[in-house]
C-alpha cells in the first residue's frame, strides 16, 4: 500500500515520487497536505530546515519536478544581493508567460518587484493555480537588506496572488526571526538520515551487475567504518562508488564468490582505512584515487594525500597561540618591555627571586587572563584588529582544543578554577 495518498495529484505520479524520495515520506506527506489541491491558496510562507545532506533541496525540486508543480528555484548564495535574486526570480517567471518578455526589466527595489510580479503571473495557468518560489540557502537573506525576508513572508498578502514562498536553511528559524514584527511561517524540519535509512538510500544505487544482497552487504561493511566518523548522504555516495570495484576484485579475479564476506573484507580493510584518510577532504580525484589503490605501499600509508599535507590555522589563530604562548612563559611585568615602542627607561637590577633563576620553560606555563592575551594579540599583528565575535570564536576553538588533549588528567582540570595556559607540546601538536 502506497504511503503518499492525495485526491488532488494522480496515484501513478504519487508512486513514482514515494520511489524517488525514500525514508522521506512523512515530510513528502505533510507537504502535500499544506499544498492542498491546485488552486487552492496555500499557507503563505513555509520555512523547512534540517542538517546539510538530510534531503531538503533534493526532495523539494523532486516533489515540483515530478508533480509538474509551477515553480521558482532560486540559490541566495549564487544570487547574493537583492537585486540579483528579485531579478532572477523574475527570469524565471518568464517561461510561465504567454508572451515570452525579450528586454531585461531592472528591479531596484521590492516595491518594483511587487509591481513587476503581478504582471508576470497574468497568464492564465499562473492564475488558476499555486505558484512557489524556493529560496535555498536562505540564511544569506539575513545579510541583505532589512526588509527582504519580512516581504517575501508576506508576498501572498503584497501581491494579492496564490504564491507560497519556501525557506530552505541549515539553521533554525530563532536565527531569522527580525527584531520587528513579522508573519511567522510554517516549519518543517528534516531530521537527519539514521542508519538504516543511510543503507536503504545506498543500497538503491546496485550496479545490474551484481545482486542486490551483495551490494547491501557491500554498504553494510562501509558503513561500519564510516558512520561514527561521516554521516553525510552525499560524502558515503561518493565513497561506495569508488570502492566498490576494489570490494569486487576477488569476484571478479574468482577467488571469492558473493557469499565469501570474509575474504572480502580482508581485501577491502585497507583501502577502507586509506580513505578514512580522505573523508571531506577530496584531494584527489576518483582517477587518482584508483592510482593510489594499485600502489603497492603499506596500507595505513597514504602518499601526497593529507598524512603528508599541511593544514593552514586560520589566519588570527596563528597569531593567538603565539600571543597565548608568549603570555603563558613570560612574566606580566615584561609585557610593558617586550611588546611597548615607548616603554620609557626601565631601571636595571641584579635582584631576582629564587625561583625566576630557574628557566621559565622548566617551570612550566603560567594561567593569564583573557584580557592579556587579547592585548599581546593586538601588538603582535600588524594590522588593526577589532574584537568581533570571529576572534573569540577562535580562541574559544583554541581553549576547547587544549581541554580536550588534557581528558584523562583530572589534575590539570580543577572546574571553575581552571585558568587557560598554552605549552609548547600544545602548540607543537596543533602544529602537527
Amino acid at each position: 500500500m502506497p504511503n503518499l495518498e492525495h485526491p488532488a495529484y494522480p496515484a501513478a505520479k504519487l508512486l513514482q515520487l514515494e520511489s524517488l524520495v525514500p525514508c522521506r515520506e512523512s515530510q513528502v506527506s505533510m507537504l502535500l497536505s499544506i499544498f492542498g489541491e491546485r488552486q487552492q491558496f496555500s499557507f503563505p510562507s513555509i520555512f523547512i530546515y534540517g542538517h546539510t545532506s538530510s534531503g531538503k533541496t533534493y526532495v523539494i525540486q523532486t516533489l515540483f519536478n515530478t508533480l509538474e508543480l509551477p515553480h521558482v528555484f532560486v540559490n541566495c548564495v549564487e544570487y547574493f544581493t537583492s537585486r540579483l535574486l528579485l531579478e532572477e526570480i523574475l527570469i524565471q517567471l518568464q517561461r510561465y508567460s504567454e508572451t515570452e518578455q525579450t528586454s531585461h526589466v531592472p528591479c531596484d527595489t521590492f516595491n518594483d518587484f511587487v509591481r513587476l510580479f503581478k504582471q508576470a503571473v497574468e497568464s492564465r495557468e499562473l492564475q488558476d493555480q499555486t505558484l512557489y518560489i524556493v529560496l535555498d540557502r536562505a540564511e544569506q537573506l539575513r545579510e541583505m537588506e532589512a526588509n527582504i525576508l519580512p516581504a517575501f513572508l508576506r508576498l501572498q498578502e503584497l501581491t494579492d496572488r496564490n504564491v507560497t514562498v519556501i525557506l530552505l536553511s541549515e539553521i533554525v528559524w530563532e536565527l531569522f526571526r527580525p527584531s520587528i514584527g513579522c508573519f511567522e511561517p510554517f516549519t518543517l524540519y528534516f531530521p537527519d538520515y539514521s542508519i538504516g535509512h543511510l543503507q536503504k538510500i545506498l543500497s538503491q544505487n546496485h550496479p545490474p551487475e551484481y545482486s542486490t544482497d551483495f551490494y547491501a552487504a557491500y554498504i553494510n561493511i562501509l558503513l561500519g567504518v564510516f558512520y561514527m566518523v561521516c554521516r553525510d548522504l552525499k560524502e558515503l555516495q561518493h565513497l561506495a562508488a569508488l570502492n566498490f570495484s576494489k570490494y569486487c576484485e576477488p569476484v571478479v579475479r574468482g577467488e571469492a564468490t558473493e557469499r565469501d564476506t570474509r575474504k572480502l573484507w580482508k581485501n577491502i580493510e585497507p583501502h577502507l582505512k586509506k580513505a578514512m584518510q580522505t573523508v571531506y577532504l577530496r584531494e584527489v580525484s576518483s582517477s587518482q584515487w584508483e592510482r593510489f589503490q594499485h600502489d603497492d605501499g603499506e596500507p595505513g600509508q597514504l602518499k601526497g594525500l593529507s598524512a603528508h599535507t599541511h593544514v593552514e590555522l586560520p589566519y588570527y589563530s596563528k597569531f593567538l597561540l603565539i600571543a597565548a604562548y608568549l603570555a603563558s612563559y613570560n612574566p606580566v611585568r615584561t609585557d610593558k618591555r617586550f611588546f611597548l615602542k615607548h616603554h620609557g627607561k626601565i631601571r636595571k637590577t641584579n635582584f631576582m627571586k629564587k625561583h625566576e633563576k630557574t628557566s621559565n620553560h622548566l617551570l612550566g606555563p603560567k594561567p593569564f587572563p583573557l584580557d592579556r592575551l587579547l592585548a599581546i594579540l593586538y601588538s603582535i599583528v600588524d594590522n588593526r584588529v577589532a574584537p568581533t565575535a570571529n576572534i573569540f570564536s577562535q580562541i574559544t576553538s583554541l581553549v576547547t582544543l587544549q581541554l580536550l588533549s588534557m581528558v584523562g588528567h583530572n589534575d590539570q582540570l580543577d572546574g571553575p578554577r581552571y585558568k587557560c595556559t598554552v605549552s609548547l607540546d600544545f602548540i607543537r601538536a596543533i602544529a602537527r
